[in-house]
């Protein structure tokens, strides 16, 4: 009995073994073989860690925050990408992509990858990697691709969302085909661990878009247009103006908050778009307490209020355009987004031009003097 169960821990044993031991040669052999005779001069030293499928990251920063890195995986046809993004996300991102040639000859390029499709999606030697293209090689050697640069950094790279990717297509003319598969991830390069990217949060995304549209690009210029058209809907047209304006502050604001809560979850890196969030926020402060710092209508002030009231007013309209249309392209929006605002200012823009042409066409006809509002 004892010899029975001895045996049969014995089989176990070995099927345990023949199970695990290419598992773990394989992880092993992933980082101990050499590099290539070709790589050796220019990217040796480097520290070694697998990162996704039979990906393999080399790399190896110095004190000049100059960033040398072997890529390498699995290879047959195609291209092979790294990108170096600053929110996680791979519009905004630059990569660095090998591939061979259908003559042989070895191909690497930075590209910007700009959107999801089309043929802007990823636009060559374009990109904030600042990089000596001398020091790029792709080398294809026992079924594997390795590809080589150097990147030059003004900080010391720490943790950096990294983007992989890979696709069946050569590329002819320096176009990409469609990826087959990717992943993201953060890199720590002083550590050399990864983590994974958390979900990302499109839902505060599409809240912070949406309801700061909603506030500041429609709700807003439909109260200007009604204080400057419809005066002779006294008092009705001053209730109007005063209830929506207050309507899109508050909307706006909760646009604000979701913005804020957004940026404190993927670190994005979009100062245009957020100094201008800030500065139209601080107009429309100004905006509310114009309500109540208003002074009588016969009153010495009342004319400097109203230079106030109305070039802040005028300057929140102009900025809160200038900014949604920076913010559907800093977030990666789609079409509809685009088709969306730009047919609401169409129709914005018409309205205004003709309100302005009767507006002026009355004013012509009474003879009379042109009102400061």
């Amino acid at each position: 009995m004892a010899r029975a169960v001895v045996a049969a821990a014995a089989a176990l044993a070995a099927v345990l073994v023949s199970v695990l031991a290419p598992a773990a040669t394989a992880q092993m052999d992933s980082c101990s073989g050499d590099l290539p005779f070709v790589l050796a001069a220019n990217y040796s030293g480097l520290a070694c860690q697998p990162v996704w499928n039979n990906f393999v990251l080399r790399y190896h920063q110095d004190k000049n925050n100059v960033l040398r890195v072997v890529l390498s995986t699995m290879y047959s046809t195609g291209w092979v990408g790294m990108g170096f993004s600053r929110d996680g996300l791979m519009i905004g991102s630059s990569a660095m992509v090998g591939w061979m040639g259908k003559k042989g000859l070895p191909h690497i390029r930075q590209f910007s990858l700009r959107s999801k499709s089309g043929s802007k999606a990823a636009v060559v030697d374009r990109g904030f990697l600042v990089s000596n293209n001398h020091d790029h090689t792709v080398v294809v050697q026992q079924a594997k691709i390795y590809v080589a640069f150097q990147l030059k950094f003004s900080y010391r790279l720490s943790h950096q969302h990294i983007i992989l990717a890979f696709g069946p297509g050569v590329p002819v003319k320096n176009k990409l085909s469609k990826h087959q598969d990717k992943t993201s991830f953060t890199f720590d390069f002083t550590t050399g661990k990864g983590f994974a990217d958390g979900p990302f949060p499109y839902g505060l995304r599409r809240a912070h878009g949406g309801l700061n549209l909603f506030a500041w690009g429609i709700l807003m210029p439909i109260g200007a247009i009604l204080a400057r058209y419809f005066r002779r809907m006294d008092p009705l047209w001053f209730y109007l103006h005063v209830g929506i304006q207050f309507a899109a502050f508050i909307i706006g604001l909760a646009g604000v908050v979701a913005g804020v809560a957004l940026y404190s979850k993927i670190e994005a890196d979009i100062p245009a778009h957020r100094g201008l969030g800030i500065f139209i926020l601080f107009l429309g402060i100004l905006q509310v307490l114009a309500f109540f710092l208003r002074p009588n209508t016969d009153s010495k002030y009342r004319k400097y209020w109203n230079w106030y009231h109305h070039w802040s007013g005028r300057l929140v309209l102009f900025f809160a355009a200038v900014n949604i249309v920076l913010g559907i392209h800093v977030g990666g929006g789609h079409d509809s987004w685009k088709i969306g605002y730009g047919f609401n200012l169409a129709i914005l823009l018409v309205a205004v031009i003709g309100l302005e042409f009767m507006l002026w066409t009355r004013w012509s006809k009474n003879s009379a003097s042109t009102p400061t509002y």
